[in-house]
């Protein structure tokens, strides 16, 4: 499989974008460990580690780009008194908000939620955690980080943390536009206040359900200046490769990145 030849578009995601296949797909883990899914245990621990550093707590934390899942939450929830999460498509909302109201048929988060636990050490709070992710999600609203303002017409206090992961690289055609959506989720968060970032590296594209997703080509650096120029200043990078052999991606690595937004 290979990238497409042009850049995927926010209405394909909007028409085109299965969030159960999508879930299935990257999000299915085994409780035998044995199936389990080495890019997301990979994430899982990235996210871990960076919430776990000094500094990354406080009241609001808002999710940029959540899509329909929760995984990026599991270890944030523990340190933020809420969560307001943020998608550019219906569907992922919808999604998303099923399994917080708790509904039949949503996705079972539960292996992962007990992965998570484990990191911990206490697997056997996986349901606490899934209690506490559900209270702590305030609200799911409408954001493109294209625009100035992502969550226009509604205007949001700037949060203590932002966190992205796996966002910008689909939602950015090209490396002015990732810098420029950098800036604009910059204004989310308060001058003091702190991004977690989770960003594929040296991908192209994406696949599941024989549908194809472009994916704009970061080199750490790339990343690393862009964030920079965006009024951070970078505390924690760390790049893991990626080595699996994958038709789903092209990925070579995932970069896993804190930075503290400079006083203005």
């Amino acid at each position: 499989m290979e990238a497409p030849g042009i850049f995927t578009e926010a209405d394909f995601y909007q028409q085109n974008f299965d969030p159960q296949a999508y879930l299935k797909e990257y999000y299915t883990m085994s409780d035998s460990r044995e199936g389990a899914n080495l890019f997301l245990i990979q994430n899982l621990r990235s996210l871990h580690k960076m919430f776990s550093l000094d500094g990354l707590r406080g009241g609001t934390l808002i999710d940029v780009g959540c899509g329909p899942t929760i995984y990026q939450l599991l270890s944030a929830c523990e340190h933020f008194h809420e969560i307001i999460a943020l998608d550019y498509t219906d569907q992922n909302r919808r999604e998303l908000e099923r399994w917080l109201r708790n509904e039949e048929g949503a996705f079972d988060w539960v292996p992962v939620v007990k992965y998570v636990c484990e990191l911990e050490g206490d697997r056997e709070k996986w349901a606490e955690k899934q209690e506490k992710v559900r209270k702590k999600v305030k609200q799911v609203l409408k954001c493109d980080v294209t625009k100035a303002n992502p969550t226009g017409p509604v205007s949001l206090p700037p949060a203590d943390c932002i966190v992205s992961t796996l966002c910008l690289e689909g939602a950015c055609k090209d490396l002015p536009t990732f810098r420029s959506a950098l800036r604009n989720i910059g204004t989310l968060v308060k001058p003091g206040g702190h991004l977690v970032l989770l960003t594929v590296l040296e991908e192209t594209y994406y696949a599941f359900s024989k549908q194809v997703f472009s994916c704009l080509r970061l080199e750490k650096h790339e990343v690393e200046a862009a964030v920079e120029a965006a009024g951070f200043e970078v505390t924690f990078s760390e790049a893991q490769p990626y080595t699996v052999s994958d038709e789903r991606t092209d990925c070579r690595g995932v970069l896993s990145l804190v930075a503290r937004r400079r006083p203005s």
